[in-house]
């Protein structure tokens, strides 16, 4: 497998005009120390039990490369809206700072920074816009892509949501996401691409509707792709079609060619499963899979494994891709420091613990997830796991990329360190403990002190 190849970088237009507006003010204040911003998660949604940390390589890859080209200038100054100087001084901007951040894969829980940020407070605040936009979207699907993972566990995943993605970024960026929360393969061949995750596909209805038979598309379906017949069987009756593809097995067999599945695409799944199955094992067909896509989600999965289907591999789109049931996380990127002094927000229900944080995760003695402690950074002698790690330093990454076969890996194992409360689908009434430590809470009162917003 090759090592995850990033996007390109996107123009640094892609943020938010007050981005700009406020780099301005800084500039002219001279308010360029250093500055730290942590990016964290107020709450679940109601349908998650824990959230799975993705998107950090495209991060590192957009503060590394992220330059104000000469058109995108040009057009700032013509816009107006900004001084002149200013946009003359945004030829020459970089990211310099450095980033900590918990490792791809990694499951995470709220107010626990999952990537904090320190650099010049320009800088710092430059990056938000995009770098919660990446950060959203691939945790978002990965989360809803490891309870799907968890719904159906030793079943072959494939996603399948490029259609209906919303927009072709996001599709790509689902496929990884889904790819590091365990699925097994991507029908996106971009994807396959740029990351070398497996690729899999076969046909469309509209391929058999082409023939003037369904037993000649299937016969020149096979003879094409000899070492990849999967055999769509339900565009007209799909009983039927499983017994035409029994019949074609044998003649095919003379011709060295085996039938890997069949696929269903519509009707009731279960039933459907239950009955093509008993056809192809009556015809002597057993080593023939079935594979079965069509609005699939954790909780269908979870009702056909729980059926005892005979299905082994499934296909996952629309409503993966788009996270239909919480399309949506309260993440934010917040001013935790500022020229050494903690800051931080009181604002009723967005309050934020203020300092440079780390976050420590202790287990259980049978290796399962118990409590874990957020802390300011300074704290040392704690027990536990320390979860944010170095990633870049003075601007550049500090570690080659990890490969994505090493974050599914991560992934696997953080699965299944949670606990079965937490990996059930239902919403757990007791959220596991993420506890503040006494220094930290002390610092809450010496920032108040500080700051009273005066």
């Amino acid at each position: 497998m090759s090592a995850p190849i990033a996007l390109p970088a996107p123009d640094a237009l892609l943020t938010d005009f007050y981005q700009l507006t406020m780099l301005q003010s800084y500039y002219e204040m001279g308010m360029e120390e250093t500055a730290v911003f942590e990016f964290f998660v107020r709450r679940l949604p109601e349908q998650r039990n824990f959230l799975l940390f993705a998107g950090l390589e495209q991060v590192v890859n957009y503060l590394e490369t992220l330059r104000f080209s000469q058109d995108e200038l040009a057009w700032l100054h013509e816009t107006r809206k900004l001084d002149t100087d200013f946009v003359r001084r945004l030829e020459h901007f970089r990211f310099s700072g450095d980033v900590h951040a918990m490792p791809e894969g990694t499951v995470f829980f709220p107010d626990e920074p999952v990537l904090r940020i320190t650099a010049p407070l320009p800088e710092a605040q430059l990056i938000e816009s995009r770098l919660i936009n990446i950060l959203h979207y691939q945790t978002m699907i990965a989360s809803k892509a490891a309870r799907c993972r968890l719904a159906a566990p030793g079943k072959t995943l494939v996603d399948f949501g490029l259609r209906r993605s919303h927009g072709a970024e996001a599709a790509l960026m689902a496929s990884r996401a889904d790819y590091i929360a365990g699925f097994d393969g991507t029908a996106t061949v971009q994807a396959g691409q740029r990351f070398g995750i497996p690729i899999v596909g076969t046909m469309a209805h509209s391929f058999i509707q082409a023939h003037q038979s369904e037993s000649q598309a299937f016969l020149n379906f096979a003879r094409s792709h000899p070492d990849n017949v999967v055999l769509l069987i339900d565009t007209f009756d799909t009983r039927r079609g499983a017994e035409k593809v029994v019949n074609l097995a044998k003649s095919l067999n003379k011709e060295g060619i085996s039938i890997k599945a069949v696929r269903l695409d519509s009707g009731n799944l279960i039933e459907l499963s239950a009955a093509v199955r008993g056809i192809l094992d009556r015809g002597a067909c057993e080593d023939i899979a079935i594979f079965a896509s069509g609005d699939l989600d954790e909780y269908r999965l979870a009702e056909i494994i729980a059926a005892n289907s005979p299905i082994d591999a499934f296909g996952v789109g629309t409503r993966l891709n788009t996270s239909a049931d919480a399309p949506s996380i309260d993440c934010v990127y917040k001013l935790q420091e500022y020229a050494g002094q903690g800051r931080r927000k009181k604002s009723i229900g967005k309050s934020t613990w203020p300092g440079c944080k780390q976050i420590y995760r202790q287990r259980s003695t049978s290796g399962l997830f118990e409590r874990d402690l957020v802390t300011l950074a300074s704290e040392t002698l704690i027990d536990g796991e320390a979860l944010l790690v170095p990633v870049m330093r003075e601007g550049r990454r500090i570690t080659e990329p990890e490969t994505l076969e090493r974050i599914r890996e991560r992934s696997s194992a953080q699965l299944e360190s949670i606990g079965g409360d937490l990996s059930s689908l239902a919403t757990n009434s007791t959220r596991y403990p993420v506890e503040m430590s006494k220094e930290l809470e002390a610092m809450v009162e010496k920032v108040d002190k500080l700051f009273s917003g005066d």
